[in-house]
């Protein structure tokens, strides 16, 4: 079967494993990239051998099926359209877009062109969780009854080289980090129904102590301390604590699945491997599992693989577009309760992603 032509719009630092990835996987084959900076474009379609164009021609090449869209936050919604309009196929990075109307927009038009749209994060699709989720469907802990997840840290001033974004609308740990950690919640136990929280801004300015920009004072617009608390469809509860504010170091786990009859340590979900401990019932230690699956190297670019194999074979795809809007809807829950002091009622729901099956070949999704 003919593999689905894509093309990369948005060629910073992000798409370099996409490139890299792209052409490995059995579905998918990216020929094209684009920038704003057209230039750029062209040095980095040369260094990994596809023709660098301007958005426009892109947008405008019959060839491409499917855009890989790798803008900046406040770009992903108008480029998706844009996409979209084009007839093309779209998967995007997270989050899958700032607002819950531009992400909903953004799902409107692609049902009315028949189109596939799909988003980041994939690492949902990687060894470690997809190990776990096997764990549970198997029973290992008997019936879930809650989760517990945890990203805390010092914020990224110290070391990434244009840190402002993250302080600002659209940013902030819920936003950097909250979609690994959410779509893994509802990979491994299915949609939220409800969330409450409490959310603040600890620190009103920053000062960047990285280069280039050392010394400079970025304003935070968004919090960068929140608590959450999660409500899941089939009764589970679950917490999230995701954090900029943690100036010292931690022990706390990533995840943990707490079930009638053990618990579940589950790996860092902006990973694709990690170790997964189980402690069952009766148990005087953690027992370390060995992981079941496949794409536990960096294997970014698996989604919109997934999303190409989709388009060949007419099946749902796992990086879709509801359960991103379901995950977008319920970072801005977190947001709304704490500001409001009400519990969000969540509007949307999502299916829990189809697991991949077992012992599949490398770079293949079915």
């Amino acid at each position: 079967m003919e593999k689905i032509k894509a093309g990369i719009i948005g060629t910073g630092n992000i798409s370099g494993i996409y490139f890299e990835n792209g052409n490995r996987f059995d579905a998918l084959q990216v020929v094209a990239c684009a920038d704003l900076d057209v230039e750029r474009a062209i040095a980095r379609g040369e260094e990994f051998g596809v023709r660098g164009c301007s958005v426009e021609d892109l947008l405008a090449d019959p060839e491409i099926q499917l855009i890989i869209n790798l803008t900046i936050p406040q770009a992903h919604a108008s480029v998706c359209l844009r996409a979209l309009e084009a007839g093309k196929h779209v998967y995007v990075e997270k989050p899958f877009a700032v607002t819950r109307e531009e992400a909903q927009e953004v799902l409107d038009l692609a049902a009315r062109k028949g189109l596939l749209v799909g988003s980041a994060p994939d690492t949902f699709l990687g060894g470690g969780i997809q190990t776990s989720i096997k764990l549970l469907e198997d029973g290992w802990i008997g019936t879930p009854i809650g989760a517990t997840a945890f990203m805390v840290g010092g914020g990224h001033e110290s070391w990434h080289p244009s840190p402002e974004f993250y302080y600002q609308k659209g940013g902030g740990p819920m936003f950097d980090m909250g979609p690994y950690y959410l779509t893994a919640l509802v990979a491994l136990l299915g949609p939220i129904t409800r969330v409450t929280g409490s959310a603040r801004i600890s620190f009103p300015e920053r000062t960047i102590t990285s280069k280039p920009k050392y010394g400079q004072q970025v304003q935070v617009e968004v919090p960068t301390h929140i608590a959450g608390v999660m409500d899941f469809a089939s009764g589970q509860i679950g917490t999230l604590l995701t954090s900029f504010d943690v100036k010292g170091g931690s022990t706390l786990p990533r995840i943990e699945v707490y079930g009638s009859t053990g618990t579940l340590l589950v790996p860092d979900p902006n990973s694709f491997s990690g170790e997964i401990k189980l402690w069952r019932a009766g148990a005087n230690e953690w027992s370390s599992i060995p992981l079941a699956y496949g794409y536990t190297e960096n294997a970014r670019g698996v989604g919109a693989a997934d999303m190409a194999k989709a388009i060949q074979t007419g099946r749902k795809h796992r990086a879709n577009g509801e359960l991103a809007y379901h995950v977008l809807e319920a970072m801005h829950g977190f947001h709304d309760a704490s500001e409001q002091g009400v519990h969000y009622v969540m509007k949307s729901t999502c299916e829990r992603p189809a697991p991949l099956p077992l012992g599949l070949q490398p770079y293949c999704l079915d």
